[in-house]
């Protein structure tokens, strides 16, 4: 199985190449999704370490690592 296939054989859309900066990962995105959380009845990411932790996260998830010079 190809590492963007999935179970069902569908391949994935994510991770997205890692092309720089991108202008939709914003603060708003990051508060929306916190929202979303709490309307799901989870905690609210109410301190800074929580924020970095969720912002990392969806960073984790949206794109591929930087490559690293060899």
């Amino acid at each position: 199985m190809s590492v963007n296939a999935s179970r069902s054989g569908a391949e994935r859309s994510y991770p997205l190449p890692h092309a720089g900066p991108d202008a939709r990962f914003t603060e708003s995105l990051v508060t929306s999704l916190a929202a979303v959380l709490v309307g799901y009845g989870y905690p609210g990411v109410s301190t800074p370490a929580d924020r970095v932790a969720l912002e990392s996260a969806l960073a984790a998830f949206l794109y591929k690592p930087l490559e690293k010079d060899r």
